[in-house]
């Protein structure tokens, strides 16, 4: 599944408030109960379940990227929200920069394959400096949005021009 697919207006936080891994990551779970993609009921298993894998190990990448993630039995579909930290937090990542775009997931335990794929999708995307940049710099959740969608759809299209 494509971020595009996962991400809407009421899941994409502007400037975030955390100051540490996590805040960030009870920052991003509020924004989910907030959009209603989990319940209430649910947020204190998901903070538990993400902060529970960052401690096996770290999700900070390279380059100011983070990708908190659980798999859990509660959900059924892949549920997203990404958070965009100008000041930056520290996440533990490889390069010890602090993370700036941070993406966290909630996966279906039942769906590795799909998780692989997902994670995969997102890390190449966020392998682009200039849409690192383009995120970075977009003023309002539309803008996120688009930039995601935008690179996506090329991303898309030079793999089909590959394969013909």
């Amino acid at each position: 599944m494509l971020l595009g697919e996962i991400l809407h207006q009421g899941v994409v936080k502007l400037r975030m408030e955390a100051i540490d891994k996590h805040e960030a990551i009870e920052e991003l779970v509020d924004v989910l109960v907030e959009a209603h993609e989990i319940p209430l009921s649910m947020r204190e298993h998901i903070v538990d379940m993400v902060m529970q894998r960052e401690q096996s190990m770290s999700t900070g990448m390279e380059n100011g990227i983070a990708l908190p993630h659980g798999a859990t039995d509660r959900i059924k579909d892949i549920i997203g929200v990404l958070g965009i930290a100008p000041k930056g937090i520290p996440f533990d990542s490889l390069d010890g920069l602090p993370a700036k775009i941070i993406i966290l997931l909630v996966l279906p335990r039942n769906n590795y394959q799909g998780h692989v794929r997902t994670l995969a999708g997102i890390a190449h995307l966020l392998g682009s400096k200039s849409a690192c940049e383009s995120l970075l710099a977009a003023k309002n959740i539309a803008t996120v949005l688009s930039i995601i969608e935008r690179e996506e759809d090329r991303d898309i299209f030079c793999d089909l021009r590959e394969i013909t």
